[in-house]
């Protein structure tokens, strides 16, 4: 009787198929933990991208601001306070982006003759510098706010907006010639103002004297269009331009 070396005992086959089954839940297990560390992989990837959009989203967001389009909203009366808040933030523009466009878009009654005045020169300085300054007014530019908004190289105005022209006005008090002197500066800063608008508009010294004489000279948006005081009107109603 012949020994067939090929044949495997009964204890050889159980170990054989232990040795499978084991490497078998180990490969299962490697698998697993393949599975595990790509599903978190994903994970990763998808929280990474969620970040971006969220960073991104944040930049647009920022980047659609007023402070990053360098558009100063003026709101309130012409005074001390509000010029040199103004001034400020235009200054910070100017000498972080030398040569950057600029919007000032006045919503003011006016204020203060010789802080508007002050505005208005240093805006003249951006514009000697390089700077391309737009003025605009929603609401409505009166007083020393309709004089800054000639500031601008370019000016425009709300479709519903109103500008406001008139007298300078001071408070005298005292003695009789320290009026007189009051009245002669008044008379004085007048000039500088309807020089102002003659310069940027087709108003004539007369015109103006005659219109603001003892009252307020309250203007359209489309008036001011005509006599030249904006360059263009902003916010025009679309059904306006069906007809």
């Amino acid at each position: 009787m012949s020994n067939d070396t090929n044949e495997r005992t009964p204890e050889e086959i159980t170990a054989g198929l232990g040795k499978i089954q084991a490497d078998t839940q180990v490969s299962l297990a490697d698998a697993r933990k393949t599975l595990a560390e790509a599903e978190e992989a994903e994970i990763k990837v998808q929280e990474a991208r969620m970040r971006l959009e969220r960073v991104e989203r944040e930049h647009r967001i920022k980047l659609s601001e007023d402070q990053e389009n360098h558009v100063y909203r003026f709101s309130g009366s012409v005074g001390d306070e509000s010029v040199h808040d103004c001034m400020k933030k235009l200054t910070h523009w100017s000498r972080i982006d030398p040569g950057c466009d600029m919007e000032i878009v006045f919503s003011s009654g006016g204020g203060s003759i010789i802080a508007g005045f002050e505005l208005f020169d240093f805006i003249q300085s951006l514009r000697n510098s390089g700077h391309l300054v737009t003025t605009g007014s929603l609401g409505y530019a009166a007083s020393m706010a309709g004089v800054l908004l000639q500031a601008g190289e370019t000016r425009w105005i709300g479709q519903q907006s109103w500008m406001m022209i008139h007298r300078a006005a001071f408070g005298a008090f005292g003695k009789t010639f320290e009026v007189e002197d009051e009245v002669k500066f008044v008379k004085r800063i007048e000039e500088r103002i309807i020089n102002i608008f003659t310069t940027r508009s087709s108003l004539t010294s007369a015109k103006i004297k005659r219109n603001w004489d003892r009252k307020d000279w309250w203007l359209s948006a489309d008036e001011c269009l005509e006599l030249g005081l904006v360059d263009e009107i902003r916010g025009r109603l679309p059904e306006l331009d069906q007809d």
